[in-house]
């Protein structure tokens, strides 16, 4: 019925001529420009921040990625490569880092940068008082050395194998030192080094940047200008990217997707996704907390069901890991779709409790996955309903305070193990899920620099949280995403889930 509902609704709008006013920045209804060197990109949801230090949310990472640099990045290939620090040296024990930076890099405000921007930006995901959510990240972290305009150095308690993939994380954006210190507002006004500087922020509506013409790489951004707009609607998105109104649509499933192929104004960009969907479980909460029910809820769900139908398809995983990851291990042979033993721990061990399935509305995609869990768990016997509530509810109720039984998300790729498994079988995550055996297994994994070791310990932790269940594994999707057919240079990092605009251009056929 919603696949049919998507159809005429696209259908609709086009005999209309257009897509509705909310697509048009602020409702002035503005008319696109013939000069092509102006991205608009559609985005499916609003940041809850624009300040990359404050949020794990994937929507301010994808914004803001072209606004701040990092000391160092990852390439095409995933190899982590020269970003801000031009080269960088570590000890035999891996507890020293010394980074040597560009000398040609200034921030969008003019001052150049130096390494004490790189040890504020530090400091300020190290304070307790600023609360990021990623300062476990950097907490072997001891000091912060200057030992000279362009060199930093790191002081570690001990070895860290992720730290390099951490500082080439969004989160790891260097801020500028002098407005840290003034206590810049830069979860309204950001300011960094990167191609892009931030023009305005419009809430639910959209973000403009314009180039920096002082961008440290020579000849880059090749384009002038990028909108991205709030189109939360799949069928509306679709629609703008057929008639031209945006340029790129960041995420596209079933049915758009089928009729976005048949359209010669647009062109698929399909590439492997980093991506895990879950049915996330909050183990804290009876029934929730038992083992039991947590296998009868994982044996109501037809994984692949729910992967074909709300995420354009993909493959079930069994573990929290992508797929694609080289980590990955196949646990999904231990809990196999099962209604019968479904219907009998709904029966006997839940006790009637009604469950509750938050859904974060701005994601479609997730709305759609939580129908269908909620019909397969009725059809099981549980008692459920849904709740929908917007994204920055989502962020701060279900991911920050824990106020939920059952939620729906995608947990994003990382580039280490680490950035995705940290601090899991602690209570310090929002399925409130403790097992120490994981977490001796993460941590010995985080101080061994052999790859083939971590990668033990690393199977020890997938294999505890495949048989425990924090989560429904669901699967990992492909991702599609819709563009212009003349737009070139297009990429997007499958690990950390943003598109680099760096290379976007416009080319007629």
């Amino acid at each position: 019925m919603r696949s049919l509902i998507s159809v005429l609704l696209i259908i609709l709008l086009s005999l209309l001529g257009g897509i509705p006013d909310i697509v048009e920045a602020g409702g002035r209804g503005e008319v696109r420009e013939s000069v092509r060197d102006r991205l608009v990109f559609g985005l499916s949801g609003d940041p809850n921040t624009l300040d990359p230090h404050a949020t794990t949310g994937t929507l301010t990472f994808q914004t803001m990625r072209s606004v701040y640099d990092t000391l160092v990045e990852p390439d095409p290939d995933g190899r982590i490569v020269p970003a801000l620090a031009e080269s960088w040296s570590i000890n035999a024990e891996g507890t020293r880092w010394t980074f040597h930076l560009r000398e040609d890099v200034q921030f969008h405000h003019g001052r150049a940068l130096t390494a004490e921007d790189v040890r504020a930006s530090i400091l300020r995901l190290q304070d307790p008082g600023f609360a990021s959510p990623s300062a476990h990240e950097y907490a072997l972290i001891q000091e912060v050395r200057v030992l000279d305009d362009h060199t930093v150095e790191l002081i570690l308690s001990g070895p860290h194998a992720p730290l390099l993939a951490t500082l080439a994380s969004g989160w790891s954006a260097i801020l500028p030192a002098d407005l840290i210190r003034e206590g810049h507002d830069f979860d309204s006004e950001p300011l960094g080094t990167g191609p892009f500087r931030f023009e305005r922020w419009v809430r639910d509506s959209e973000i403009r940047l314009s180039r920096n013409e002082n961008y440290w790489q020579p000849g880059r951004p090749l384009l002038r200008e990028v909108q991205f707009r709030i189109i939360t609607e799949q069928a509306v998105m679709a629609q703008a990217l057929m008639t031209g109104r945006i340029d790129v649509a960041d995420i596209v499933v079933e049915p758009e997707l089928s009729l976005l192929r048949q359209s010669p104004a647009v062109r698929i960009y399909e590439s492997p996704s980093a991506l895990v969907m879950v049915l996330a479980i909050n183990t804290r909460r009876e029934p929730l907390d038992r083992l039991e029910v947590r296998r009868g809820i994982n044996a109501a769900i037809d994984k692949q069901a729910v992967m074909d139908t709300a995420y354009a398809g993909g493959e079930v995983v069994g573990t929290f890991m992508d797929v694609a990851n080289p980590y990955y291990l196949d646990f999904t042979d231990l809990h196999p779709h099962d209604p019968e033993m479904a219907r009998s721990v709904a029966a006997e061990l839940t006790g009637g409790r009604e469950l509750v399935i938050t859904l974060p509305q701005n994601f479609e995609p997730h709305v759609r996955a939580g129908e269908l869990y909620h019909e397969m768990l009725r059809n099981a016997g549980f008692r459920v309903r849904t709740q929908l509530v917007d994204w920055s509810t989502w962020l701060s109720d279900v991911y920050r305070e824990g106020r939920f039984d059952l939620t729906v998300i995608g947990h994003t790729g990382k580039l280490d193990p680490h950035g995705r498994l940290a601090q899991f079988g602690t209570d310090q995550t929002y399925v409130g899920w403790e097992d120490p055996p994981t977490v001796e297994a993460i941590e010995a994994a985080r101080v061994t620099l052999d790859p083939e070791k971590r990668f033990e310990h690393y199977a020890i932790a997938l294999r505890r949280m495949a048989e425990q269940l924090p989560f429904v594994f669901v699967g990992s999707p492909v991702r599609y995403v819709g563009l212009n057919a003349e737009l070139r240079g297009f990429y997007m990092d499958s690990r950390l889930d943003t598109a680099d605009l760096r290379n976007v251009r416009f080319e007629a056929p």
